[in-house]
């Protein structure tokens, strides 16, 4: 008996343009320098797209001590403290950034703003590299906060002289509720000219809010480490409805679609669509007669390359805007 019957396609989903941007940055260093190309940590949190690049001739590594002399490094696209660049600077690597620029805004405003005498709360979940990058533009100053009783905890030098920046991949509810207890405790607390939260990790939240009342279970393609691909689980639960995190094909089990045969696909920013596309295969294998696509939002954002590996890559659309 068949157990999938529709497979509903949330809308936008998969890559985002900090992603293709950071993969395009190793693949052109690949390209132009030949291998291997070092990246410190995985260049997005995605395995399929790690073991990829691995097999073309990138080396991923935590510690800088790791690149040889005069080896080209890249920095992830989740960002990097100030103490990594100048250790970087200091062993003479040549360096490309692979940073999002939407992390890079967050930590030009912790820089100027500290600069200014404020001290900083973070929202951001603990040992996230992108946390670590942020909290490390300054010395000191900056206080993670993971959840409202962190909030209630932290002690502060001088609460009229405070900032508050996100993770920029966060449940956008969440963070919304921390901020409210950040701003009930500290009134006079700056917050970002505009939300840290990423437009692609909004919209991709968003279309989880539609799609999942729609259907008897959600799957999210994305690996355990991505923080917006568990993320977009957690939301669809919280709305009622089943939902599983799958890094491939071959995780999803027919068990989760006894009784449930409207199943809803979406993918985190780091997935790639050839995955979900291997998912669909396996979903039609299984029953499914029917996908359909949602309306959403489209995006049409576009980040440069660094100077030095030609051209600006502006030019392609992102995977997650390839029909499906």
């Amino acid at each position: 008996m068949n157990q999938v019957e529709d497979v509903l396609l949330a809308e936008p989903r998969g890559f985002c343009a900090g992603v293709d941007r950071a993969i395009e940055i190793v693949e052109r260093a690949l390209a132009q320098f030949g291998a291997p190309i070092y990246v410190r940590h995985e260049i997005v949190h995605n395995t399929y797209v790690v073991n990829d690049l691995k097999s073309k001739g990138a080396i991923f590594i935590e510690d800088l001590a790791e690149v040889p002399p005069g080896a080209t490094l890249i920095f992830s696209a989740h960002g990097v403290s100030q103490e990594v660049r100048r250790e970087a600077d200091a062993r003479g690597f040549s360096v490309f950034d692979a940073t999002c620029p939407l992390v890079t805004k967050v930590h030009v405003e912790v820089a100027k703003l500290h600069r200014e005498g404020f001290e900083f709360l973070m929202i951001g979940h603990k040992g996230h590299p992108e946390v670590e990058g942020t909290m490390g533009q300054v010395t000191e100053g900056i206080y993670l906060v993971e959840d409202e009783d962190d909030v209630e905890r932290v002690q502060v030098r001088n609460p009229g002289k405070l900032a508050v920046v996100t993770q920029t991949t966060l449940s956008v509810d969440d963070a919304a509720g921390i901020l409210a207890a950040i701003k009930r405790r500290f009134p006079q607390v700056r917050e970002p000219k505009q939300q840290d939260i990423c437009y692609a990790t909004q919209n991709r939240q968003d279309a989880v809010k539609i799609m999942a009342p729609q259907v008897d279970v959600v799957i999210v393609v994305g690996s355990p480490t991505s923080s917006n691909s568990n993320r977009l689980r957690e939301l669809a639960e919280r709305l009622g409805t089943p939902a599983y995190m799958i890094d491939c094909p071959d995780d999803l089990q027919e068990s989760w679609f006894e009784g449930h045969p409207r199943v809803g696909l979406t993918a985190g920013a780091s997935a790639p669509d050839v995955l979900v596309q291997r998912v669909i295969t396996r979903l039609k294998d299984m029953g499914a007669v029917s996908v359909r696509r949602m309306q959403g939002v489209e995006e049409h954002v576009r980040f440069p390359l660094p100077k030095g590996l030609g051209g600006t890559g502006l030019d392609r659309p992102l995977p997650s805007q390839r029909a499906v």
